[in-house]
Formats: C-alpha cells, structure tokens, sequence
C-alpha cells in the first residue's frame, strides 16, 4: 500500500510542479483509500468537482488520473506492464489486424523495421497535454477498442496510426519523416483532423471525407437516387448538404397533367425518414441539411415550416435541417420603404419547372435553364435580369408576397428551431475560383452543406440508360454530377499562432487533406469521382476566442478585427503556398487551366497586392494548385475540446459551465482562464454584440476561398428589426453564409459532428 501511495504522490508532486498549483488536499485524500484502484478513482473525482474558475488546472489532474485507467484497461488486453504505458506499438497493430479492426494495409505498407522506427518517435509525455473532458472525448468516441468494447488503443498510438495511414502511398524516401511532421503536428495538439478521420483512419471499415453536397434532379429517378445516396453516406458517417430548388413546385403539371405535383415538402419528408432510419456508425442518426432557394414557389408553402412545432405534422421533417439559397436582389427589396418607414419590397416566387418551360432560357449546350441557374456579377446582375424578365412574362404563374413577410417568417423559425441557414448564393458566387467550368453568370454552386462551411460546384446526376446486358443483368447507367466531398482538418489557433508554427504546420496539413482524397473509398462513385476531378480540402481553424484571450485582446474590440485580418491572410498564404508545392511535386487537380488560380483572377479579387502575394501569385499560375479549393472553417465542437481549446471561431459558452452529453455530465472552464485571461472571456456567447463578430467573419472571410461556420447568438426576446439587421449587415459585409442563430430559448442544439474537425 505504501508503494501505491507514494506513486500517486509522486504524480502528484510533478503536477503540482507542471501546472503551479497546491495539491496538499489531494495528497491527503488519497492516503485515505485502502488500494491503487480505489485511491485513482478517488483522486479523479475529487479533482473532477474542485474543477472551477479559480481551480481551472485541477481539469489536468483529473486527466492524468483518467489516462491512469486508460493505461490499466490497455495493458490488461495487451498483456503488459501497466508501468510501460504504452505497449509495443506494432504488436497492437498484428493484434488489431488479426481483430479485423484494423485495415490490412498497414502492415502491407510498413515494415516491422520501420515500425520499431515509428514507435520510438511516440512520444507518450504528450498525453499530459490533454485536459479532463479532451481525453474523455478521444478515449470514449475515437480510440481503437475490439468487437466487445476492451480497450487497445492509446492516444499517442491513435495519433501515429492516422500519420501512417495518411502518408502509407508516399515516395518511400520520404515517407517516415512525413508520417513524423503529421504526428508531431497531432500529437502536441497544434491540430486535429475531422471525425470521420479521427475515427476511421486505420481501420478496416468507414470513410475518411466530412462533408458531402448533392443537387436533386427534378424526375423521380433523380430523387429516390439522391435518397438511396444519402442513405450510403450516412451510412458511413458523412454530414450531408442536398440542394432542393430544381425540384417541382406544389400544383405544377407532371406529363402536362395539370396541378398534380405534389412540391418538395414530401420528398423532404423521405428524406427525414432515411436519417433517422440509417444512423451512423450506430452512434448517432444521419444528418441530412436541405436547401431551397427563396424564389421557389414551395418556400411559403410548407419549407419554412418543416421543423417548427405548430402546423400539420404531417408536413413536418423535424430531423432534417433547413437551409435558404438567397440572392442580392432579395436583400435589396428587404431594404425599400416608403416615405414612413414601412418596407414595401416585393418578391415573386415561381415553380423551376414551368420556368424552364415557359421562358425558353438555354445554355450553350441548349440544355434549358431555369432562376436558379444564374448569379450576379460584380459588373453584370444576370440573375437580376432573369427574374424581371420571369416578373414581367404575362403567362409564367407566380406567388407574389411582400419580402419582409417571407423574412419574417425566417425569422420566427430561426429563433424557435435555430434553422433555416442563410446562403448567400451571388456573393458565393462571384467567389468561386472554379466558375470557369460553367461560365460567367451561371450558377455553379447551389447551396452549401450541413454546416454552411462548403461552397464547390454542382450539377445533378442523372440516369441516361437502363439496358439487359448478355448475361441477363439490368443495367442503370448514371451520368455522374458534381456530387461535393469535403475533407476536413483545423489549426488549433490557441497552441499553434503563440508557437509560431503555422507555416510548418500547414504544409503538413495540406499534405494530409490532399492524401485524404486519394485514401479514400467513398460509396457514392460520382461523389468519389468529384473528389479526384477537384481535389477539394478544407483547411479550418478552432479556438479563435481562446486565442484572443491569450493576446488579451476583447471580442469586441477594432484590434479584435484586425487581428483576424493577419491571422487568417497568413494561413490564407501558407495553405495556397502548400498546395501550390504539391502541384509542382505531384500535379494539379484535373480542372485547374482556366480557373481564377491559373489567371490571377482569384488574387486580385482578394486585392493581394504585396510582394510576398505577388512572387506567389505567379507561382500558381507557373506551377498550379493540387486541390480546387482549399479553405473552409468547420463548427469544430467535440474536436476543440479534446484540442482543448474553444469551439470554431465562436465565443465561449460561459466562463464556467456543465458540459452535458448522454454519457457524462461534469464541470467546464474556458481554457487557460485565470486573473490575467478572465476579462477577455468575461462576455460570453449572448452577452456579446454580434456586429463585432459579424466584423470579424467578414475579415476573416476575405481569406477563405470557401465559406465559414458562423453563428449568430441573440437573447429569446430579441427585436425583429434588431435581428434583420443582423442578417442584412452580414450579408452587406460579404458573409456567405450564416449557420445557426441560437437564442438563450433554445436547447442546446445537437450539431452533426462529422464536420467537426
């Protein structure tokens, strides 16, 4: 007993010393406990409620005695000393193997010579850097356990497998010095990768993509087929955006029989059943967001509807989540009032289908057209155009309603179920650096994904055969669209800026998205296709609050703006750079003659005009770009915390606060909160003015060629006009996107955590 004793006293003593606190109260209770496991567990829930805002580090001794039962539970079922910690790391990867957990291809690609090399590079200190409800987090959701739930993985084990997994195809001269950059960039938590990647990397089933966008053709093949999609990436554990506006409105003709369309609202509603039916991983339903353009002719008649809780349920899709497509000229008839004040904007909504049929409008391939197939330029509103020549056409059928009306029912459902997001389908637009695959004036991205942070082409799929083969098989033949797939992973802003290593940092990130692409073994095959045509990463960031509390600067401060201006150019510079190396090493993705990246194009609308932009901008157009698109910043919720830093780019839910799941309830600080930091953390979510976070995102959104998971938080009894200017200043400012709106009356809204990366 004494020896046990004076162990955990010797832990104590180097905590004591790591973190500067007093632990004399610990020390005491702990040699009142009659044996090791009793005197661990005591420990950790003593430290677990003396966590608070003036005991904030009491979070890392309670980590430390979680990792000591992670430590036991892994050398029981590896049969080893729990003193090592860890065990032998290529002995856990023949035993997983042989557990079919994980992937056969690890050991096909690595020697046991080179593994001996790799498990000398973990670095099992390291742990010590996770706080209490990070290590939770990872061991709970993410480390490798058998078929019966036992336990074999450890955390820096969990770290080097996803390295090897993402470097496995590299030159081989180089490949275990990349697979060592990927886990110190892991490891010291200067990173995380998203879910799908955390979860699955190394393992014999499950993907590694995030984010995934498909557009519905209007014909009941395209639809069941986007369904029979939808379910094999849920299925997986993609986070799914699908993009409703071509789809017939309520009472258009079908075979020219007239008003016997039944609109989108039922479709809608399958497509709420398969989430719910086909959950992911067996860990949680699917999630599945839905967009409608705000000129479609159903978005009065039922979409705005979908989730509130009054109204027939029959017309209800509470599991699903909402989204509006809204151009420029809808914000600008929000705007027009008359000599009182009062907004007299109107704004007609049409059916997409007896739009291409009546209007005649054709692209160059004489496909017809429809609304949503245009967009404003910065010089040239074409979509504008198209709608006062629908506006004015004598015979095309309309709803006509006054714009603040359709706005105010947006409203209303935003702050009683956080939905409908807010997609600001020209500013999008006109930022795409791949419009070069559709033209000018014509809509390449419809709508964005399950958390607003994804903005790439889209076309719908479409069957354009079904044939008996010799063998007597029927055959569907598919003419694959742009099915978007997203790869995800984020800075740790918190540790990684005041290390000053973003630059080394990034181009090991970037390196690991691109690989991702490759790795990957998607379901859908046009989604896979989509993915080697573009090449598309998202490089995001978390802990931006975190961050300003370190460099003691307020929320809601100039200085605040500014610095998200410096912070996200430079990582805005670093990841173009990176990608641009990697085309020179491995070639640019297929698409990429004739985009904004080969013209110069996408600089100057960024107005990059410094000599390190210039020398970089003629790099590009000289070598290419390996990925189509590169920056997105996801929500980055569960990923944070066992970064543990704060989530995405939003504020602090509160200095002090019980973070609650199905499986744990116990008490959170803000990070590195103390005297110094408190007064930077002192205003949280919806204490603070969301025009200075609208200033900051707009600052920030310069810089990424995507879009950006961005809340807006308000107080339940918030003024309708204070809440649409909220929404008009975003948008004047060049937001894409808004995602949720969260008012103090909501419960915490259960986000999708496959784009948490």
């Amino acid at each position: 007993m004494t020896v046990v004793i004076d162990q955990i006293e010797e832990r104590l003593n180097r905590l004591e010393k790591e973190h500067s606190i007093d632990l004399t109260i610990l020390k005491e209770k702990v040699k009142d406990v009659s044996s090791n496991e009793e005197a661990n567990e005591s420990a950790l829930f003593y430290a677990l409620n003396s966590i608070a805002m003036d005991q904030s580090k009491w979070t890392f001794v309670a980590a430390d005695f979680y990792l000591e039962q992670l430590y036991r539970e892994a050398s029981l079922n590896r049969r080893y000393s729990h003193d090592l910690k860890y065990g032998s790391f290529s002995k856990l990867i023949e035993t997983l193997t042989a557990k079919g957990i994980y992937s056969e291809e690890l050991q096909n690609a690595y020697t046991k010579a080179e593994l001996d090399q790799l498990e000398t590079a973990i670095v099992p200190e390291r742990d010590q850097l996770f706080n209490y409800i990070g290590i939770f987090l990872l061991a709970d959701r993410y480390l490798a356990r058998d078929h019966d739930r036992h336990l074999y993985e450890l955390p820096q084990e969990r770290f080097m497998i996803i390295a090897m997994t993402l470097m496995q195809h590299e030159a081989p001269e180089q490949r275990l010095e990349l697979v060592k950059e990927a886990y110190w960039a892991l490891s010291n938590l200067y990173m995380t990768v998203a879910t799908p990647t955390l979860s699955n990397a190394g393992k014999s089933y499950g993907q590694l993509s995030s984010c995934f966008i498909d557009t519905v053709d209007d014909s009941l093949d395209g639809i069941y087929l986007n369904n029979w999609d939808i379910a094999r990436l849920s299925k997986d554990g993609g986070g799914i955006g699908v993009y409703y506006g071509k789809v017939r409105a309520l009472g258009s003709d079908i075979k020219k029989f007239k008003g016997n369309s039944s609109g989108v609202v039922p479709w809608i509603r399958l497509i709420n059943d398969t989430a719910v039916s086909v959950d992911q991983l067996g860990q949680r339903q699917g999630a599945v967001a839905v967009y409608l353009d705000i000129f479609h002719r159903d978005i009065m008649n039922g979409f705005l509807d979908l989730k509130t809780n009054n109204g027939d349920e029959r017309r209800k899709a509470h599991d699903i989540f909402t989204g509006v497509s809204i151009p420029d000229l809808f914000m600008e008839q929000l705007k027009k009032t008359d000599e009182n004040g009062k907004s007299i904007g109107e704004w007609h909504t049409f059916c997409p289908h007896e739009v291409k049929q009546i209007m005649g409008w054709k692209d160059e391939n004489g496909q017809p057209l429809g609304l949503e197939d245009f967009y404003d330029e910065e010089d040239h509103k074409y979509f504008t155009e198209k709608y006062h020549e629908a506006v004015n056409h004598p015979i095309l059928p309309r709803k006509t309603y006054r714009a603040m009306d359709i706005m105010a029912r947006i409203m209303v459902a935003q702050l009683e179920t956080g939905t409908p997001y807010m997609f600001y389908r020209d500013e999008v637009n006109r930022q795409n650096p791949n419009k070069h695959e559709r033209g000018i004036g014509l809509t390449s991205i419809y709508s964005s994904n399950l958390c607003t942070e994804i903005a790439q082409n889209m076309s719908p799929t479409t069957i354009v055969n079904e044939y008996q083969d010799e063998d007597g098989n029927i055959v569907i033949v598919r003419k694959p669209g742009d099915f978007v797939v997203c790869n995800l992973s984020s800075i740790n802003l918190a540790k990684a800026v005041p290390a000053n290593v973003i630059e080394r940092l990034v181009r090991i990130q970037v390196r690991m998205l691109d690989n991702v692409i490759d790795l990957n073994t998607i379901s859908v095959g046009q989604a896979e296709a989509t993915n080697k045509k573009y090449r598309a990463v998202g490089l995001g960031t978390f802990g931006w609050h975190h961050l300003l509390a370190l460099e003691k600067l307020y929320w809601e401060s100039d200085e605040a703006v500014a610095y998200a201006d410096r912070v996200y150019e430079d990582i805005a510079y670093y990841s173009i750079q990176a990608s641009m190396e990697l085309a020179k090493e491995k070639g640019t993705y297929q698409k990429f003659a004739g985009s904004e990246w080969e013209t110069g194009r996408y600089f100057e609308r960024r107005q990059y005009t410094s000599d390190r932009w210039n020398k970089l901008q003629k790099e590009v157009g000289e070598n290419g770009m390996r990925n189509g698109w590169l920056m997105a910043v996801a929500p980055n919720s569960s990923t944070a915390k066992i970064g543990g830093s704060t989530d995405g780019i939003d504020p602090i839910y509160a200095a002090e606060y019980a973070e609650e799941k199905k499986n744990f309830k116990f008490k959170v600080t803000a990070p590195d909160i103390d005297h110094r930091t408190y007064a930077y953390y002192r205003r949280a979510r919806h204490e603070l003015d969301q025009i200075w976070s609208i200033k900051q995102n707009a600052r920030r959104q310069r810089h990424i060629d995507q879009g950006i998971s961005f809340n807006l938080y308000v107080r339940h009894d918030i003024k309708a006009r204070d809440l649409l200017n909220l929404h008009l200043t975003a948008w004047e400012s060049g937001l894409k996107t808004t995602y949720y709106v969260r008012s103090t009356s909501q419960t915490e809204i259960e986000e999708c955590e496959a784009c948490h990366s």
